[in-house]
């Protein structure tokens, strides 16, 4: 997994913070989560989530930091934004950008989208291993029809659908990083009750699966485990005043052991 590999994050989204209208309501919300990252039961991390859609527009931006023994090994920070349009209850992505740094390094990733498809990407420093003949290559087409891995954690129920239930899962959601092309798959497992600060009541279980499309080596040890993992599940908890959904946990199971990301707050304000 490259060094700005979105691949967690829009698990961890499409699979982190899901949200879309009312297909032709003029509503306005905005969500602010607190997340805590575990591996195998020890705490290694921490996300915090803002997300406003008002009339035609949705932001979101997405801060995740290691802690403790984790910080220690890699002092790795991310940043990462979004932004787009909406309209009957479909997101158009119009902006992508990422920054991550550790110790050693910082890169940036800028994307512009339009209609869906990818129209400038910006990298610095520049990646060389693009035309990597160990690649799948990525062409125009897995280009087209896609969404930044922010904006895939923006999920709308179907408009008149209970956001509780198999609407909330059922769907195969096609996202672009900057580097590879990948479909996360979510399906309906069912319905549980949790109990947290600012949200309690039911959340929607969705398995999901990883399915590299483009632009990543198939012979990747990485590449390989997340496409044949199944062992990964996110609860989607619906968000008051709008037809949308949020993750509240994300649970996945990695190289180096479990790894769940669960929310100790979310807050809504309408």
């Amino acid at each position: 997994m490259n060094f700005l590999s979105s691949r967690g994050p829009a698990l961890f989204g499409a699979t982190l913070a899901a949200c879309a209208p009312l297909a032709g309501a003029a509503a306005a919300e905005t969500m602010h989560a607190d997340y805590r990252v575990w591996l195998i039961g020890v705490p290694i991390g921490v996300a915090t989530a803002n997300v406003s859609v008002a009339e035609s527009r949705y932001k979101m931006a997405l801060n995740v930091r290691l802690t403790g023994v984790a910080a220690w090994i890699s002092h790795l920070r991310m940043a990462l934004a979004s932004s787009g349009n909406y309209q009957s209850g479909a997101l158009t992505p119009s902006g992508y950008a990422t920054i991550a740094s550790n110790s050693r390094e910082t890169r940036t990733l800028r994307m512009a989208l339009n209609g869906g498809a990818v129209r400038e990407i910006q990298y610095s420093p520049p990646w060389y291993d693009q035309n990597s003949p160990d690649r799948v290559p990525l062409t125009d087409a897995s280009k087209r029809n896609v969404i930044d891995p922010l904006s895939a954690f923006l999920m709308p129920a179907p408009a008149g659908a209970n956001p509780v239930g198999p609407a909330a899962c059922n769907r195969r959601v096609q996202v672009f990083d900057g580097y590879t092309r990948f479909d996360v798959a979510l399906d309906y497992v069912g319905v549980k009750e949790i109990h947290s600060r600012g949200y309690s009541g039911p959340v929607t279980v969705c398995s999901a699966r990883y399915i590299p499309i483009a632009g990543h080596k198939p012979a990747n040890q990485a590449t390989q485990f997340m496409a044949n993992n199944k062992d990964m599940n996110i609860w989607l908890a619906p968000v008051p005043h709008m037809q949308m959904v949020v993750p509240y946990r994300v649970s996945l199971m990695t190289q180096a052991g479990t790894a769940v990301i669960e929310a100790a707050e979310l807050r809504f304000t309408p």
